[in-house]
């Protein structure tokens, strides 16, 4: 257990996955990528006894980009991350009471819980390696943080959305009053919404670009607005013709 900031994670060993019967607990255990960038065990904010599932950078252990239970914390020192008999990986109580769930209704061979070099933590059938064989990602769960290659969305035909929102506060990552979204009325914008007003919004996609957002200081990242299988999307990725430092 060590503290960083006011913040307390609990680690002991270093693994990418856990499969049926391992587990992880606010007493033993955490996962690190393979590229060692981000690392997944349990958190405690500063001030607070509640303890949360979260993903953090390795290198800035106090920088939370993922909460899994942040409206649903455990209250108790004790937690457990294991996969059930269903496949689903649950976090349970100290009574073995689930307070989480990947909650996916297929039934796979083999679960396998990874978490990759980007960030994003992924329950697969362990027969297969590929991205279309996720059963459960976390990217499709936005946080407060978006990483690379993560998408937030707005699907035309179910209106379904991905989108961040905010911490409640510094000590409390629930759901807060700010999210940043696509906007669909008129040509797709992002914004930013407390509730239902709009507090800041940027210029219309033009078919090109979307105006109005700071420009990176470097060429390391480019932004992406665009439209895939009835859904617009925004992200930013790596800009490949930039080679790695």
């Amino acid at each position: 257990m060590k503290a960083f900031f006011g913040v307390t994670l609990f680690r002991k060993y270093q693994a990418d996955s856990i499969t049926l019967n391992q587990s992880l607990s606010t007493y033993a255990g955490t996962l690190t990528c393979l590229g060692e960038r981000f690392k997944l065990g349990f958190f405690s904010p500063p001030n607070s006894k509640n303890r949360y599932l979260v993903i953090w950078y390795k290198s800035t252990p106090s920088k939370v980009v993922w909460v899994a239970n942040r409206n649903n914390p455990l209250t108790g020192l004790y937690g457990n991350l294991t996969i059930s008999n269903d496949g689903n990986f649950v976090l349970l109580n100290r009574n073995g009471s689930s307070i989480w769930s990947s909650n996916i209704s297929r039934i796979p061979k083999s679960s396998v819980v990874q978490l990759l070099d980007s960030g994003n933590l992924v329950l697969k059938d362990n027969v297969s390696t590929s991205s279309g064989s996720y059963l459960w990602q976390s990217f499709d769960y936005p946080s407060d943080t978006l990483l690379p290659d993560m998408k937030i969305s707005w699907n035309i035909n179910t209106g379904s959305e991905r989108y961040l929102t905010s911490w409640k506060n510094t000590d409390d990552p629930s759901t807060g009053n700010f999210s940043y979204k696509i906007n669909m009325k008129g040509l797709p914008q992002l914004v930013v919404v407390m509730g239902s007003i709009i507090k800041f919004r940027t210029e219309p996609w033009n078919g090109v670009r979307i105006n109005g957002l700071p420009r990176p200081a470097n060429s390391a990242f480019h932004q992406i607005m665009g439209f895939k299988e009835d859904e617009w999307y925004y992200k930013f990725e790596p800009n490949k013709n930039v080679a790695a430092s």
